[in-house]
């Protein structure tokens, strides 16, 4: 039997859990993940009975951004290919970000390059201490495109700077001091954290929730960011093909069935 990529889990309350469950790979995410994330942020926006969404992984990894093996054969296609497919992947962020619902990102492992991208893409998110971070696209030759229009907002365009050029690994606390996350806890604290928030989103009216959502998305630049996503998608679809990027994911891949 095929394992289920997605776990979709509603209770009696109208709290959804989305649960990533490709554990083998760090919960990366290729063509059918995408597909199924973009449909269920699209039937649970839709659903009166949904009142809160959260966003989790299965696995010791929240995710580990694309799947390379998907990425690489991306990069062996052609431009327009690739405009495509990194529509797509900005399509399901954008799916994410737009949807009418309170969202929550319940991260409990690591998070990197896409997977940083899915917790800017929800209203809140909560990490247990021990979690790593980064937007490592450039260590691969690519860039954080889809990504960035969510980043730079939330973390600032310093922290962009410093994180997004360089790659770098940072911490749970470090992410919580450039507004990635909004609190940090202990593994066994990670559930009554989230249940305060959860709880706070019930006892508030729901369509008040939505209209607030809506009104903070549209003073914060929601509009340009909706413009701006097919040039950000057709930016890294170019990277995607270059010759550098091409190179360095052929490398990674190599070592790592070596490994």
């Amino acid at each position: 039997m095929t394992e289920d990529i997605l776990l979709t889990q509603i209770d009696a309350r109208g709290v959804a859990t989305l649960t990533l469950n490709r554990p083998s790979v760090h919960n990366a995410f290729n063509d059918d993940l995408i597909a199924r994330i973009d449909d269920a942020f699209t039937k649970l926006g839709a659903d009166p009975k949904v009142r809160v969404i959260i966003l989790t992984g299965n696995g010791k990894s929240f995710c580990a951004g694309a799947d390379l093996n998907w990425m690489n054969a991306m990069v062996g296609s052609s431009e327009a290919e690739n405009v495509a497919d990194a529509t797509r992947l900005s399509d399901m962020f954008y799916k994410i970000y737009s949807c009418p619902k309170p969202t929550i990102a319940k991260v409990q492992g690591a998070a990197l390059a896409g997977g940083v991208g899915l917790i800017s893409v929800c209203d809140m998110a909560i990490s247990v201490e021990n979690a790593k971070f980064g937007i490592t696209e450039v260590k691969l030759g690519v860039i954080p495109a889809n990504i960035a229009l969510y980043l730079l907002p939330r973390i600032g365009i310093k922290a962009m700077q410093y994180y997004g050029m360089t790659g770098l690994i940072f911490t749970a606390l470090e992410a919580l001091k450039i507004n990635l996350i909004d609190e940090v806890t202990p593994v066994d604290g990670l559930d009554g954290s989230i249940t305060t928030i959860v709880n706070a989103f019930l006892d508030a009216a729901p369509q008040a929730v939505t209209e607030c959502k809506k009104l903070i998305q549209y003073l914060a630049g929601g509009a340009l960011i909706n413009e701006n996503r097919l040039e950000t998608a057709k930016w890294l679809a170019r990277v995607r093909i270059s010759d550098e990027a091409q190179g360095l994911m052929n490398a990674f891949l190599k070592n790592r069935s070596a490994s």
